[in-house]
């Protein structure tokens, strides 16, 4: 379990296989476009598998998987 405040790091799907475009070379075109962040914790507490919201180092503001 994570605390807010704590540094963590969430997933998030931009792009699955299938909306991907086709002029990717094979190996890629077939795999998701996924993100990683790493942020403090702005939710109270997050467990891992849920929807949590992070603000980055930068002060962006981002929501994915815990």
């Amino acid at each position: 379990m994570a605390k807010k405040g704590d540094w963590v790091r969430i997933h998030r799907v931009i792009l699955t296989a299938a909306q991907r475009t086709a002029k990717l070379p094979e190996d890629t075109k077939h795999v998701a476009f996924e993100m990683w962040v790493k942020g403090s914790l702005l939710d109270e507490e997050g467990h891992m598998g849920d929807t949590v919201h992070v603000k980055t180092a930068s002060g962006r503001v981002e929501q994915g998987i815990l």
